[in-house]
Parts: structure tokens; C-alpha cells; sequence
């Protein structure tokens, strides 16, 4: 203190000087070290034990380009506060579609940016797929050292866990076997996914050993790991958790069993639910007749059907579906004299049932993963009754669930039919399902209903929701077509003030951001020389942070409106 008061030249400090290191650089050096320590309120003490080396990661490096782009969309992840005013693209929702591009391509995560990228995810569960698999097993490594990384161990999946520290990898069971007996429960969830994934015996197998010790949440949550690989060699072992003591482990027991349509509960589901639903022998006409159960039994509580329903059901309605649900579906052909999907949906159903039956065949068909009865129960997307039937997420009919059961590129026509017939206002939900880049006729179909949007002279803010999606998920190759669309048109009469300005930003923000998102592309493909990849890491980019421009120097054109060209 007496050295940094009069100065260094008139009292030496006593303090370590380093060869060539000033007096006082030395004396900021010891202050540095000294407040350090009285922060830590520690006394100095030998340095611990260093940790072992991070596990190499042989994946190739990423391009130049690539690496500064990724260091860019790390550091403004937080800078566009949710506000979809201006033309710049929204550098936090490009994030995601960055991680995944360059997962398809292999490459590693640059060291330096490593702590972002974890921060990053911890922030966006979303996020965390992808970047996990950016990171590879220096994640894991990093994880160890940082509690606020911990979620690390949760997210991880594939064989490569199985060469956890301390263990021989995948051949060395004793290893698995301490790692299961010994570790976080986060990491034995991840070690028993990976297991599955690989080898769903042997995870079968490992859980079995310490089942009947663990805690009723830790049984839930490690039951459901076993929807990876799930086969009929898990069934014994289902057929036991359907005795368990809690009423949750037993219903997802129950629910993984009838997704295996072979197994003795899915028979007894059957037999169960072909006594009360059936043709109807009545009416003079093909039909369908429904005998809801009269009582929930114990057999029936034991394979899953819980007996008290919730606010607003009736009983018998309740336990019916939950029967319907369960049954295979391949049985009702049969039961309805060899009909198919689509004919039995078209029956009526007497007394008023129909809803609750269709309700119930919607959650199997979305169980089982049936496309047929999907395929049956979706309809004609253009039927005026389509958009009435839509419902609310979680909900029993939901059309979007149902569509997930359908092949990427006929689950993309049919909701391109679906927005032709009835427009954007029911689909945003159905557009979130879909593969990305949506495939044509999903792109143009989305395009054209913005474009009659602007027509009636709504404000864009009512359809910002699929707007957004767009930005992420229309191909790219778009851009130019849509440039079109970035013309200030006259607003007709009757529009929202203002409504041809603001459409018009939001067209050159939808336009700017599928250049930039060609441009990421681009910059993440292998390139011959370094010097090639530094010349196109510009391309597309009218700024210094490789945002495009979307409007030419002298600003956005007035013009009379016109139709878009195909």
C-alpha cells in the first residue's frame, strides 16, 4: 500500500518481478492476486489436483466463415428482445436453424466458443439437441466442472456416452454397471437411454437390477426411457410394472403396452372394447352401436383405465375411451366385416357417440402411429367442416397430433390444401408440425394466404406467428420470388392506416432473412482453399454483421398492387 501510495520510483514494492516486468506492472500483478484471495476468503494453500484432459473430439473443425458466423449468433442471442418491428432478420431464431444445419455436416464446435454455446443452451431448452451435438463429449467434460452446466448430463444421447470416464466404453459392463449403481440420476438417465439406443436388452437388463429399490419418480422416469427400442422383449417386464404401487408408473406402463400390438394387454384392451362398440344389427343400414362399460373393474384398473374421470365427464364415456384408445386398431377391421380405415369412419354411430368414439380412435391412431386410420380420420382437408373440427392443443381431437402420423411430404400437401381452403387463422399449429424447408405446394400456399391478407388490408401483427415461421422455415431459394411482396402497395379501401408500410417490412424482413439463411448455408458447405471460404463468408450480407439487405439503396418502391408470379 505504502509502495502504490508514493510510487514505485521513490519505494520499491515488495513484490516478485517477473525478467523484463516493470516494478510496477509487478505491483498491479500482487494486487490483482491479493484481492482475489481476500475475495475467496481462503487462506493460500497448495494447488488441487488438476482435472484429466478433455476427451479429443476427431470431427472436423468448422470453416472460417462458419465460425465467425456462429460467434455472431452467440453473441447477440439476447438482442432482439421479441420485437418483430424493422427489416433486420431476428438473429435469435436463426440460432437454431445454424446448430442444425451444421450438425448435418459434421463439424465441431470451435474450443474458444464452447462456454457461449452451453450458455446458450442452458438459456433455450430448445436449443439443446442441437447443440449438444455441436459440443460432443467436451460438453460432457465441461459439464463436470460447472454446476450451471448440469443440465448437460440430461440431454445427452447416443453410443458414444457409453464411453463415459471411468468406465471401458460399451464392451466394459462392470463400468456401466458402477456408472449406474454410482452416478447422478441425471447421468443414469442419460446412461440408460444410451443403453437402449444401442442395446435394448441390455438396458432392459440393467434396469432390472435395482427396479424394486428406486423411488417411485426415479421407476417413472427411467419406464419411459424404455420407449427407445421398445419391443415385445419388454414386455414381461411391463406386464410386472402394471402391479406397481404408484398409479403413475402403472399407467405408463399400461401406455407402452398398447402400443405393442401383440402384447396380452393390447388383447385384453381388444376384447374389452370390441364387447362395447360393434356394428349395429338395429338400424337398416350399416352402422355402429356403443355399450359403454357399466363399471371400471379391478382387471380393467390394473392394465391402465383409471376409474375417476375428470371435471365435466361422465363415467362410462370415460372408461369407454380409454378402451378405444387402447385396442389396436388393425382389429376393428375385422369387427366391422373387413372394412377399411376410412369405410368404418364413415359409419354413423346411434346414440349420440360418435364424438366420443372418433375422439378415442384419434389418440390411438396417434399411439400407434397408424397412418391408415390418421389418414381416415384427417378427411379432405378442403371439406367446409375441417376447419370446425380443429382443436385446441391437448385436446382430444387434435388435428395436429393426428398429422404427425403422416409421411413428411403428404402431411405438407394436405396443409397446404388445408390453408387454401380455409386460410391461416386454424393452421398456425399444423404449420409447426411440418418438415423444414416446407416443401412446395406448403410454401406457396403460405405465401399466397399472406398475400390475401395484405389484400384486405389487415395489420400484419394478426398473422406474426406464421410470419415467423416462414423466416425459419420457408426454402430459402424463395428469396427472390418473394422479393416481389416487398413493394409498398396501395391500400385498399377500408385497410388498417397504414397497413402497406407495415406489410411491406415485414415482407423485406421475411425476404432479408431467407438470404441470410442461404447465406449460413453457404458458409457451413466445405470449401476447397481457406481463401475461398474467407472470400464467400460476405456473400449476401450487406453489413459489417452479415445481415442481408433486403431493399435496394434508395428504399422500397410504390407500386399498384400485383399478383404474384408463380
Amino acid at each position: 500500500m505504502s509502495a502504490a501510495l508514493l510510487g514505485t520510483e521513490r519505494r520499491t514494492p515488495p513484490v516478485a518481478v517477473r525478467p523484463g516486468q516493470g516494478a510496477a506492472a509487478a505491483l498491479l500483478d500482487a494486487a490483482a492476486v491479493s484481492t482475489v484471495r481476500r475475495r475467496a476468503a481462503l487462506r493460500p494453500a497448495p494447488a488441487g489436483e488438476r482435472p484429466a484432459p478433455a476427451p479429443a473430439d476427431p470431427r472436423p473443425p468448422l470453416p472460417p466463415a462458419a465460425r465467425r458466423r456462429l460467434a455472431l449468433l452467440l453473441a447477440d442471442r439476447g438482442g432482439s428482445g421479441g420485437s418483430r418491428r424493422g427489416t433486420a432478420p431476428d438473429l435469435t431464431e436463426l440460432l437454431p436453424q445454424w446448430l442444425a444445419a451444421a450438425e448435418e455436416h459434421g463439424y465441431r464446435a470451435p474450443e474458444a466458443l464452447l462456454p457461449a454455446l452451453l450458455d446458450a443452451a442452458r438459456a433455450r431448452t430448445d436449443l439443446r439437441p442441437a447443440a449438444l451435438a455441436l459440443a460432443g463429449p467436451r460438453a460432457l467434460w465441461l459439464s463436470r466442472l460447472n454446476a450451471e452446466w448440469k443440465f448437460v448430463l440430461r440431454g445427452i444421447g447416443g453410443p458414444a456416452d457409453l464411453s463415459g470416464a471411468g468406465t471401458g466404453g460399451s464392451d466394459d459392463p462392470d463400468g456401466i454397471r458402477r456408472r449406474w449403481e454410482e452416478g447422478l440420476f441425471a447421468e443414469r438417465v442419460a446412461l440408460l437411454t444410451a443403453l437402449r439406443r444401442q442395446d435394448p436388452g441390455a438396458g432392459l437388463a440393467l434396469l432390472s437390477t435395482t427396479w424394486p429399490t428406486e423411488r417411485a419418480e426415479d421407476r417413472l422416469m427411467f419406464l419411459d426411457s424404455l420407449r427407445d427400442g421398445l419391443s415385445t422383449i419388454d414386455e414381461p417386464f411391463l406386464e410386472q410394472a402394471l402391479s406397481d404401487r404408484s398409479r403413475n408408473v402403472r399407467a405408463t406402463a399400461a401406455e407402452l403396452l398398447s402400443t405393442l400390438p401383440g402384447s396380452a394387454l393390447a388383447a385384453r384392451m381388444a376384447q374389452r372394447a370390441h364387447t362395447c362398440v360393434g356394428p349395429d344389427r338395429t338400424a337398416g343400414a350399416p352402422g355402429i352401436a356403443v355399450e359403454a362399460p357399466h363399471e371400471c373393474d379391478a382387471g380393467m384398473q390394473r392394465d391402465g383405465v383409471a376409474p375417476k374421470p375428470p371435471a365435466g365427464r361422465g363415467e362410462r364415456g370415460w372408461w369407454l375411451s380409454q378402451l378405444m384408445e387402447a385396442a389396436p386398431l388393425d382389429g376393428w377391421h375385422a369387427r366391422f366385416g373387413g372394412r377399411d380405415a376410412a369405410a368404418i369412419v364413415a359409419l354413423p354411430v346411434a346414440d349420440d357417440w360418435r364424438t366420443e368414439l372418433h375422439d378415442a380412435w384419434c389418440r390411438a391412431a396417434v399411439r400407434q402411429g397408424n397412418t391408415d386410420w390418421a389418414r381416415a380420420l384427417l378427411g379432405a382437408p378442403g371439406a367446409p367442416s375441417r376447419a370446425a373440427e380443429v382443436a385446441p392443443a391437448g385436446s382430444s381431437r387434435d388435428l395436429t397430433k393426428l398429422l404427425t402420423v403422416l409421411p413428411d411430404a403428404e402431411r405438407a400437401r394436405w396443409v397446404a390444401e388445408f390453408i387454401a381452403a380455409h386460410g391461416l387463422s386454424e393452421a398456425f399449429r399444423m404449420l409447426g408440425v411440418c418438415a423444414v424447408p416446407w416443401a412446395e405446394p406448403l410454401g406457396g400456399a403460405v405465401v399466397d394466404a399472406l398475400d390475401i391478407a395484405r389484400d384486405a388490408g389487415s395489420y400484419p401483427w394478426s398473422f406474426s406467428g406464421v410470419m415467423g415461421l416462414a423466416e425459419r422455415c420457408l426454402d430459402p431459394a424463395a428469396a427472390d420470388r418473394l422479393a416481389l411482396l416487398t413493394a409498398v402497395t396501395d391500400e385498399p379501401e377500408g385497410a388498417s392506416p397504414g397497413s402497406g408500410g407495415y406489410w411491406s417490412e415485414a415482407f423485406q424482413r421475411l425476404v432479408g432473412t431467407l438470404r441470410l439463411r442461404a447465406t449460413m448455408h453457404a458458409e457451413l458447405a466445405p470449401e476447397p482453399t481457406g481463401h475461398d471460404a474467407t472470400a464467400n463468408s460476405g456473400t449476401g450480407t450487406g453489413t459489417g454483421t452479415g445481415t442481408p439487405t433486403a431493399t435496394p439503396a434508395h428504399g422500397p418502391v410504390r407500386t399498384t398492387r400485383q399478383p404474384l408470379a408463380p
